[in-house]
């Protein structure tokens, strides 16, 4: 393999990792709101242009990382938590959930 070529595969490594570890921050803080709270504009904000890019991009490699998970999720049983886990719930918190709402 070219030098650039493990180059970029570890750059590639350590975003999917970033992102992971980003994807899983909002969703811990979510369940530390009362549900009646109306979110703020600010909060709109920050959700429309700072979060939900990120979490775009988090489903993004989620998804891909389905993908090259499948066989080895099918063998070992477990494609319906694979999926739940890697694209449903960050689906879900993209673009299913109301926009502030984090």
């Amino acid at each position: 393999m070219h030098h650039s070529n493990r180059k970029l595969a570890g750059a590639v490594l350590a975003a999917l990792l970033a992102v992971t570890q980003l994807a899983s921050v909002p969703t811990a803080a979510a369940g530390s709101f009362a549900a009646d709270d109306e979110p703020s504009g600010g909060a709109m904000l920050a959700d429309l242009f700072m979060l939900r890019p990120v979490m775009l991009i988090g489903t993004a490699v989620g998804v891909t990382a389905f993908v090259v998970s499948l066989p080895f999720s099918a063998l070992g049983g477990n494609v319906g938590e694979a999926a739940d886990h890697l694209v449903m719930k960050p689906v879900k918190y993209t673009f299913v959930r109301p926009l502030g709402d984090i």
